[in-house]
């Protein structure tokens, strides 16, 4: 949703040419299941439509390759939301399209969200959304009730998962312990440098100093208020300007005096002028970072030791025997458990959502995945950096005979798995018989 009420297709659509309905004349309902997005869908079964124009999410059909048919009945409501509290921004970042200059607020009808018009949304789609990414185009912040609409959605709809994203300029210290305060999940600082020479460079007008004491009260009010959320990420664009060591190392220090839960580096080919090429996929510097790259994986960390990795004995075994199981039958499998990083796998977590569970997938015996999420065990405790923890995991029962394999890993719920960030599984070999 745009803040002027229309609604487009995601964060796809920077200009709103592409226009599914509109919230200030019909509900939601109306345009989810309207005439607009239905001939959408049922171009898309067909190879392709039309009304996409530009959208730079499109993909190419291989040769002879058909297209994916979905049903197009999607339901009532969606279940997911972006909302754009305004297309406005308080910087200007060196050739984004979200850029003052670019004149992305011309194309809107409205400055900011109407409250009301925001209030009689989410009372419609609150009870059926699971996530809203609160910001789209400019910075939602300068919204001057943005955070009363976070503190809304999170009274009325707790189970949704809320998350945003801002360069962290738009708050006043209070401002952002009271978001922190808000019930929000997940917080998403960009902050493009770690000196403000090198920071405006390319966050143009952009005062470092204010986004550091944001996002250090922020992480402030957390501890304080003993609260595991918001899950707070420093988020950093590699350029030409910002990727030296030096420079990176000081960032790493900072997040972690800070407090921050994540900090991860972002790979970018714009502007042309001024991208990192030091760290171009491919090169050996890019490698060495590839884990704490944002878009590689969920849980990789730039914080020295903060990336989970977890080492998994099984127990039940003598010697390199394999597990044996009767068919249709469960068998509990013990495990030692030993955190090799230095943050703790919390046994517990807000909402059910980041906490450590050790999961187990069923693999046939040439290691082809089964069943991704085919059992799971909760740690006994909170476990700390260096410390183990025995886990029994009991294994569901198998209908059919036969050698498979069993794959235990860590998995961070509702988040990645463990193995995505480079921690090593463990794998036994599992008879059926």
């Amino acid at each position: 949703m745009l803040c002027d009420g229309r609604l487009v297709c995601g964060c796809a659509d920077p200009y709103g040419r592409r226009v599914l309905g509109d919230a200030r004349t019909s509900s939601i309902a109306d345009a989810w299941s309207g005439p607009t997005i239905t001939g959408l869908r049922t171009d898309l079964n067909s190879g392709g439509s039309k009304f996409c124009g530009d959208c730079p999410l499109k993909l190419p059909l291989k040769r002879d390759e058909a297209p994916p048919v979905r049903p197009l009945d999607a339901g009532r409501l969606p279940g997911r939301m972006f909302i754009e509290c305004t297309a406005a921004c308080n910087i200007s970042c060196t050739e984004a399209i979200c850029a003052p200059e670019t004149g992305i607020t011309r194309t809107r009808q409205a400055g900011m969200l109407d409250f009301d018009l925001f209030k009689r949304v989410m009372d419609e789609v609150g009870p059926t959304l699971g996530r809203i990414d609160f910001f789209n185009y400019g910075e939602a912040f300068l919204h001057k009730r943005a955070v009363e609409m976070c503190e809304y959605i999170k009274a009325n709809f707790p189970h949704i998962y809320l998350y945003t994203s801002t360069n962290g300029l738009a708050f006043s210290e209070e401002q952002a312990r009271r978001l922190a305060r808000s019930g929000i999940d997940e917080v998403t600082f960009s902050i493009d440098g770690a000196n403000q020479e090198s920071y405006e460079k390319y966050r143009q007008r952009g005062k470092l100093e204010v986004a550091f004491r944001n996002l250090r009260a922020m992480a402030d009010e957390k501890r304080k208020t003993g609260r595991d959320l918001p899950f707070l990420n420093w988020r950093y664009i590699l350029f030409k300007w910002n990727d030296s060591d030096e420079e990176m190392n000081r960032a790493r220090s900072l997040a972690a005096e800070f407090g921050v839960d994540r900090l991860c580096w972002e790979i970018t080919d714009h502007p042309e002028s001024a991208y990192s090429r030091r760290f171009v996929p491919g090169t050996a510097d890019f490698e060495a970072i590839r884990p704490e790259i944002w878009d590689q994986n969920n849980l990789g960390n730039a914080i020295p030791g903060a990336t989970p990795r977890a080492k998994i004995d099984v127990r039940t075994l003598i010697g390199g025997l394999p597990i044996i199981a009767p068919r249709r039958r469960s068998v509990r499998v013990k495990t030692r458990i030993k955190n090799l990083s230095t943050r703790p796998f919390p046994a517990t977590a807000t909402y059910g959502r980041r906490l450590v569970r050790l999961g187990a997938q069923l693999c046939a015996a040439d290691g082809t995945l089964l069943n991704l999420d085919f059992a799971r065990a909760d740690l006994p405790r909170h476990l700390e950096p260096g410390k183990e923890a025995d886990v029994t995991v009991t294994l569901p029962a198998v209908d059919t005979p036969g050698h498979y394999q069993l794959k235990l890993d860590m998995v961070n719920e509702g988040v990645d798995w463990f193995e995505r960030c480079g921690s090593e599984t463990t794998r036994h070999n599992l008879w059926i018989i």
